[in-house]
């Protein structure tokens, strides 16, 4: 599991500390597609959705987004660099015109590492990757985080694992359920795909009783002129369990153009008055890392249930992502 996925979900658990009360989200209306050329026939097969999603994420070697912005409840509007090479160097970098730095989030080969301007006490948080997880940190997350990654554009289906679909949704979408055995019990992933060109436009990731933990709906994808390759310019993610949610607008996003000289691109960060602390150690725990917030009875929902219907689209009326999820 590489160690910017990681980075990214814990800034989910510790970051920008905000209770937005995300509810468990409907299936919303995609963006329509741009006069591009079909890659999937009009009924295909498991394999050609599979084949489609996957020719286009393995083919993104690195991306570099200069002009992002990063938004949610409870922080203002941050300017933000998003820069990616594989395997597992990642840099997200966040700050205003007025404040400076406000985050820092990125890994090397050997590790990862997040700071957080407001976090008290102040430090730049991190841990290798090969400790990561035998870890109490990795006791506090509900699954793997990769689907955070994922969300930028470099989701792949993985063949060891069983996919059910595609079914038709509405909107022209298909769903195809996947079901991750798990040490706590089976994760079911529902992959929402543009029933025309193959791009992954949502990710809903439920625990085995069903509850939504996590959801990532991608918007505005952008063909690239010079590799042809596609990804989302927009990201909007939602952890209710969590009570968080954050949206990153990559905006003109390049991809495959990054340098492979940028030594300083993927180095922990020093920042004065912020001494590194190993979060992998007993001692490294910080105050923000706590599991995810009991809601009251009242407002829970039954697993696996529906939105109220004042909270659901013309075009998910039927809640079609909760709708035959896979296996029982």
């Amino acid at each position: 599991m590489d160690g910017y996925r990681r980075g990214l979900a814990l800034l989910v658990l510790l970051g920008l500390t905000a209770a937005s009360g995300a509810s468990c989200p409907n299936m919303v209306q995609q963006i329509s597609a741009p006069p591009l050329p079909r890659v999937l026939p009009p009924q295909p097969t498991l394999d050609q959705v599979v084949a489609a999603v996957n020719r286009n994420s393995s083919q993104i070697e690195s991306f570099l987004a200069t002009h992002a912005t990063l938004t949610g409840p409870g922080f203002p509007p941050l300017r933000a660099n998003v820069a990616f090479q594989r395997t597992q160097r990642f840099r997200l970098r966040a700050d205003t015109a007025v404040t400076g730095a406000e985050l820092d989030i990125g890994s090397n080969e050997e590790l990862f590492w997040f700071w957080v301007k407001r976090n008290q006490p102040p430090a730049v948080y991190f841990c290798r990757h090969d400790q990561f997880d035998a870890s109490d940190a990795r006791q506090m997350l509900p699954l793997d985080p990769d689907w955070l990654a994922d969300a930028l554009g470099l989701f792949q289906f993985d063949p060891s694992l069983r996919h059910y679909g595609p079914e038709a949704v509405a909107g022209d979408m298909l769903k195809v359920t996947t079901v991750e055995p798990r040490p706590q019990g089976q994760l079911l992933k529902v992959t929402i795909v543009d029933a025309a060109h193959g791009w992954v436009l949502q990710q809903h990731v439920y625990d085995a009783q069903r509850q939504l933990l996590v959801r990532a709906v991608a918007t505005g994808h952008r063909r690239d002129p010079l590799t042809n390759l596609v990804m989302p310019t927009e990201v909007e993610i939602d952890c209710p369990a969590w009570q968080f949610s954050m949206r990153l607008q990559l905006g003109h996003v390049e991809i495959n153009r990054l340098e492979q000289d940028r030594a300083e691109l993927w180095a922990m960060p020093h920042y004065e008055g912020s001494p590194p602390v190993d979060l992998c150690s007993p001692q490294g725990q910080p105050p923000g890392l706590r599991g995810p917030a009991q809601r009251p009875e009242a407002h829970r929902r039954r697993p696996g249930a529906c939105p109220p219907r004042a909270h659901r689209s013309a075009a998910s009326d039927a809640c079609p992502v909760w709708q035959g999820a896979g296996p029982g």
